[in-house]
């Protein structure tokens, strides 16, 4: 159904554009045609062949071509640029999307499960999901993803999603609202433009500069039109050049701040008039909405007054109307009227940008939710420290490659409060705790998840499953592995609810000293109140579980099929009972020693023979 329809808007989309070209041509040939009829009506009369009052006819006609022609080639563009939209909607649709959305990095460095669980960069979860046109947008849905919200909060981000979800229009009017440009305000650079301190002397000055300007202009009239002498206009110029020397560095420094931030809030302003045509029923749309209209400063009418203060900034740098800018003092004017406005309506901005970053966030999960109707939206438990799913699968992967498990921990009687996960190499274990942890992080978000059913309680989560070494901060993996256990463990400070995801943990290190180290960092965990998952190679960590009231054994297996191996990818309870690592090393063309025989039936170390 969403194929279907996306694919209907594409067809209806390539039509507009094909229909558009072919009306672009003939109104290109009739232009030409009024064109060549105005020379020649022109060099007619001239030759007093025919009345040069004719001529008005070709030139009406022109001047009318020409603005049918601008707007029709608007329709064309905003059609080729829905084209595009909707070709990369497919694309993720075919799973052909990776590096086509946001790749940048939003995440601050040793986040304690952003990199593990690929949130951020390209093939992330935010390259799939993030729609937003604006920084804002981008950096809120990644702090809602960096942090999890309160129940609340969570319940009522989920009812806005699906109040927006099936608004296809409004994210496609969106999308094209301005071309390709995107706007580089977020909350914190909107606040420091707006509510900076006011950088010009002399609130009175535009007065004086609106005199000189008039003066001047007026001298240089009598100049041109009645014979006055040219010193009088140079006078003029001289002193209005002389009197506006003070303010001239602090006029340049305030014009060329507010460049970026007024083209920017352009954007901005042209996005909220779109939304403000919509009537939503979620309780937090209608306060975001409300957030942008409320009162005497309006978010669009107050950006379109200072989006007209901007195209006058602009203007001053056209070689034709650069002459009667500086004629006129308009820089000063110009100046000292987005010093105004800024006055006015500065505090403003940071709240305007915040709330359109909150509408974007929530509409890229809408959009996320529309093109995977396999998802479901989690029930919020009341209780923090319970997950429970039914056919949880990675969102990442494709549906072919896209195996489902049930998973249960709770801090209750009904369920293991931790799973050991051991198993062969490649058999799915990382992939099981990718799979809880981005799908707790998008329930927690306010977003749908890729599971029949979901159960999960507003906790914090760490994660040890992609840690690396470091040769810029000359850190082991073992050391920077040890780091994050600690992260993990600060989570849980002060009774904080937590899900732990550690994968092979304390890989780094011998035997010996990863058995004691994984059961100390295991157990305190679980004192503290946490929920997790653990996986490992060692099956001598396998007594952990025996021996911890709430822990449970569960495992992935193998099979070798015709020299291969396979995986089900499917979890089971208790302990794995081979391994597969000599098998692999044979399947790449590693040498083995002679009578190292077959471990395809080989308990792995620990492991009941």
């Amino acid at each position: 159904m969403v194929q279907a329809e996306y694919q209907r808007r594409l067809e209806a989309r390539q039509a507009t554009v094909a229909a558009t070209t072919a009306e672009l041509a003939r109104l290109g040939g009739f232009r030409l045609l009024a064109f060549g009829l105005a020379i020649g009506i022109f060099i007619a009369a001239s030759g007093g062949w025919i009345t040069a009052h004719l001529l008005w006819l070709p030139v009406a006609a022109f001047t009318w071509l020409v603005i049918a022609y601008g707007r029709v080639s608007q329709r064309k563009n905003d059609a080729e640029r829905a084209v595009l939209l909707y070709e990369r909607a497919l694309a993720r649709l075919g799973d052909a999307w990776a590096g086509e959305g946001h790749v940048e990095r939003l995440a601050p460095d040793h986040h304690v499960y952003a990199d593990d669980l690929d949130l951020f960069g390209k093939g992330s979860l935010f390259d799939l999901a993030c729609r937003a046109r604006t920084r804002a947008g981008a950096r809120r849905l990644a702090d809602w993803w960096l942090a999890p919200a309160t129940r609340d909060v969570v319940l009522e981000r989920q009812a806005a999603v699906l109040d927006l979800k099936a608004r296809l229009d409004l994210r496609e009017d969106l999308a094209l609202i301005g071309g390709e440009v995107s706007s580089a305000l977020d909350r914190g650079s909107a606040a420091a433009w707006g509510e900076a301190p006011q950088a010009l002397r002399w609130p009175w000055f535009p007065h004086v500069a609106r005199v000189l300007g008039l003066v001047s202009t007026v001298t240089v009239v009598g100049w041109l039109g009645f014979g006055w002498s040219l010193l009088v206009p140079v006078v003029a110029i001289f002193v209005q050049i002389l009197v506006c020397r003070p303010v001239a560095t602090e006029v340049g420094e305030v014009l060329e701040a507010s460049g970026r931030p007024a083209t920017d809030l352009l954007l901005v302003g042209r996005l909220l008039e779109r939304i403000q045509t919509e009537s939503f029923e979620a309780p937090l749309l209608q306060r975001l909405r409300a957030a942008w209209t409320e009162g005497e400063h309006g978010a669009t009418t107050q950006i379109r007054r200072l989006g007209r203060l901007a195209s006058f900034v602009e203007a001053r740098e056209n070689q034709f109307f650069a002459p009667f800018s500086a004629l006129l003092c308009l820089g000063t004017q110009l100046a000292y009227a987005v010093e105004r406005w800024r006055a006015e309506h500065g505090e403003h901005v940071a709240g305007w940008v915040g709330a359109l970053g909150d509408f974007e966030a929530l509409l890229s999960l809408a959009s996320y939710a529309y093109e995977r109707p396999d998802h479901t939206m989690p029930e919020i438990a009341e209780e923090a420290l319970v997950l429970e799913a039914e056919a949880i699968g990675h969102p990442l992967l494709p549906d072919a490659r896209c195996v489902r498990n049930d998973v249960r921990l709770a801090r209750d009687d009904a369920g293991p409060h931790a799973l050991l996960i051991s198993g062969s190499n490649m058999s799915g274990k990382s992939t099981l705790l990718r799979s809880i942890g981005i799908n707790t992080v998008l329930a927690l978000s306010g977003g749908p998840v890729r599971a029949a059913r979901m159960r999960v309680g507003p906790m914090y989560v760490g994660a040890s499953i992609r840690v690396m070494d470091s040769l810029q901060e000359g850190a082991s993996r073992f050391y920077a592995e040890i780091e994050r256990l600690k992260q993990v463990l600060d989570l849980t400070e002060g009774g904080r609810p937590a899900l732990f995801l550690l994968d092979e943990i304390l890989h780094g290190t011998n035997s010996h000293d990863r058995r004691i180290g994984a059961e100390a960092v295991v157990r305190e965990l679980l004192v503290r109140g946490a929920i997790g998952c653990v996986t490992t190679h060692d099956l001598a960590l396998a007594k952990i579980a025996a021996g911890e009231p709430g822990m449970q054994n569960v495992h992935f297996a193998d099979e070798v099929v015709d020299g291969r191996m396979e995986f089900d990818y499917r979890m089971r309870e208790g302990i794995v009972q081979r391994s597969n690592a000599l098998a692999l090393m044979r399947a790449v063309g590693l040498p083995l020693a002679e009578g190292s025989g077959s471990d395809a039936n080989a308990p792995e170390d620990g492991a009941p023979a």
